[in-house]
C-alpha cells in the first residue's frame, strides 16, 4: 500500500500545509480576527482517505490510496481540483484544499475549498486503467459529492475526459445525468467554452492587470514558463499572440532556451511529437533549476509547490513572478523577493481563472442555459480586475506585499462568512 504521509521535503522546500498555515497566520493579528474563528480557519472540515481496488490489465488486483479534503464550506459548496500523481499526499491535498477556500473568496465566488487526488503514475497506466481507476474512485468519494455540496475540477494529470468519467458514474449512481456535479468536462458533455484554457488566459490577465498597473506594456517583455502543462502551455501561447517574447520554457524533463525567443505554438506540436520539450531546434537545454534563475522581465512557475526557495529566490531575476502553480514560492523565498522589489502576483489571485470559469461552468450546467467564448472571457477578465482591485486596496491600507494583501482580502470575507452565518447549534 502506498503511503499517505508527506514526503521528507528537500532543503529550503516547505510542507505545502505548513506553508499555508504560515501564509494564513501571516494576517491573522493584522486582521484582528476572533481567536476561535483563526482556529476554524487552520483546520481542514473534513478529510476522507480512500483505499480501493482497481482490476489491472493482466488480470490482476491493485489498490490505490485517494484524498478528498474539505477546508471550509461558509461561503458556499466545496469545490476543487482532483489530481492524480505518484507524490500526492494528505498533507499536501490540505494546502491546496485550504488555498481553494482563499481562491474563491479572492475572487468573490460562491465556493468553499476542496482538494482531491490519488497516489498513482497515470502514465503507466493503460487508457482502460485509467478509466477504471477514475470510476472506482469516484465512487469512492461520492458519498461527498453533489451539484450543491462538492464539485471537483481537473488538476494536474487529470483532464476533461477524467472529468466526464466521473460525471457519467455519478450519474449512472443518480439514475440520470448530472452535469453540475464536476466541472471542466467536454463541451459535448456540459462543459463550458473557454474552461480548458481559463486558467493560463487568468494568468494573462494577471500579468497584463500587473504591467498596466506600472505603467508599461507586455508588448515586447521577456517571459520564462516553468511548467508546460495545460496552465503553462496557454499562458505561454497567450503571452506570446499579446506580443511577450518567450525566452525559456520547461516541462518535467527539463527545458529549452533562446534568449531571441521561442514560438510556444511550434513547441507544443515539437512536444506532441517527441513528449518533451527538450530538443527543440534553434534553443539550448536548460534545467529546471537553471530556468528560474534565468534572466527575464516576467516569470511564470506553473509546475508544482516549492519551486522558488530561500536557496534560490536571490537568483531570481525576473521583475515580476506570476504563480500560475499553486504553493511556488515558499514563505521565505517571498521575504527575499518582496526585500528585492520583485512583484509575486500570488497564486490565489493569478491561477484563479480556471475556479472561476468552473464557477461559470456549473451556473450554466444548473440553468441550462450556456454563454459563448466572448462573453466567458469577458467576465473572466471583469471577475480578475475587481479583484486585483480589492487586493490593491488592502495593501494600500495595510501597507503590504501583494499576497499578504490577497490573504487578507480572502480570509477577511471566509471568516465574515462564519461569523455572520454563526456557529451550529
Amino acid at each position: 500500500m502506498q503511503s499517505t504521509s508527506a514526503p521528507a521535503m528537500a532543503q529550503g522546500q516547505v510542507n505545502p500545509y505548513d506553508m499555508a498555515l504560515q501564509q494564513f497566520d501571516s494576517v491573522v493579528d493584522m486582521l484582528k480576527l476572533d481567536p476561535g474563528i483563526a482556529d476554524i480557519l487552520r483546520h481542514p472540515q473534513r478529510e476522507l482517505i480512500v483505499h480501493f481496488p482497481v482490476r489491472m490489465d493482466d488480470g490482476g488486483l491493485k489498490v490505490f490510496t485517494g484524498f478528498r479534503v474539505h477546508h471550509n464550506i461558509a461561503r458556499g459548496p466545496a469545490k476543487g481540483g482532483l489530481r492524480f500523481d505518484p507524490n500526492v499526499n494528505i498533507d499536501e491535498v490540505r494546502a491546496l484544499a485550504m488555498w481553494m477556500t482563499w481562491k474563491c473568496a479572492v475572487v468573490g465566488i460562491p465556493f468553499g475549498g476542496a482538494k482531491g487526488g490519488v497516489i498513482c503514475d497515470p502514465k503507466s497506466l493503460s487508457l482502460g486503467e485509467l478509466e477504471r481507476l477514475t470510476r472506482r474512485f469516484a465512487t469512492e468519494i461520492s458519498v461527498l459529492m453533489s451539484p450543491d455540496r462538492d464539485i471537483p475540477a481537473p488538476d494536474v494529470n487529470t483532464n476533461p475526459q477524467v472529468m466526464a468519467w466521473i460525471m457519467d458514474t455519478y450519474s449512472m449512481h443518480a439514475g440520470h445525468s448530472v452535469s453540475a456535479v464536476v466541472t471542466g468536462k467536454p463541451m459535448s458533455v456540459g462543459g463550458s467554452a473557454g474552461r480548458l484554457e481559463a486558467t493560463g488566459r487568468g494568468v494573462l490577465y494577471c500579468i497584463e492587470e500587473a504591467v498596466r498597473r506600472q505603467g508599461k506594456s507586455l508588448d515586447g517583455m521577456t517571459a520564462v514558463i516553468q511548467g508546460f502543462g495545460n496552465v503553462g502551455s496557454v499562458t505561454a501561447r497567450l503571452m506570446h499572440a499579446a506580443g511577450a517574447k518567450i525566452v525559456a520554457i520547461s516541462d518535467s524533463k527539463g527545458g529549452v532556451y533562446n534568449p531571441n525567443g521561442l514560438d510556444p505554438n511550434l513547441l507544443v506540436r515539437h512536444r506532441q511529437e517527441r513528449g518533451t520539450v527538450q530538443g527543440f531546434r534553434d534553443s539550448e537545454p536548460v534545467t529546471n533549476a537553471e530556468l528560474l534563475e534565468l534572466p527575464c522581465d516576467v516569470l511564470v512557475p506553473a509546475a508544482y509547490e516549492n519551486q522558488i526557495t530561500s536557496l534560490n529566490a536571490a537568483r531570481v531575476k525576473a521583475r515580476i513572478v506570476a504563480e500560475g502553480a499553486n504553493g511556488p514560492t515558499t514563505p521565505e523565498a517571498d521575504a527575499i523577493l518582496r526585500d528585492a522589489g520583485v512583484v509575486v502576483i500570488p497564486d490565489i489571485l493569478c491561477n484563479a481563472g480556471g475556479v472561476t470559469v468552473s464557477y461559470f461552468e456549473w451556473v450554466q450546467d444548473l440553468q441550462e442555459f450556456f454563454w459563448d467564448e466572448a462573453e466567458i472571457n469577458q467576465k473572466l477578465r471583469r471577475i480578475l480586475v475587481k479583484a486585483f482591485d480589492a487586493i490593491e486596496t488592502a495593501q494600500d491600507h495595510h501597507h503590504c506585499d501583494m499576497r499578504t494583501a490577497a490573504y487578507v482580502v480572502g480570509v477577511q470575507r471566509v471568516a465574515e462568512a462564519i461569523q455572520t452565518r454563526g456557529i451550529y447549534p
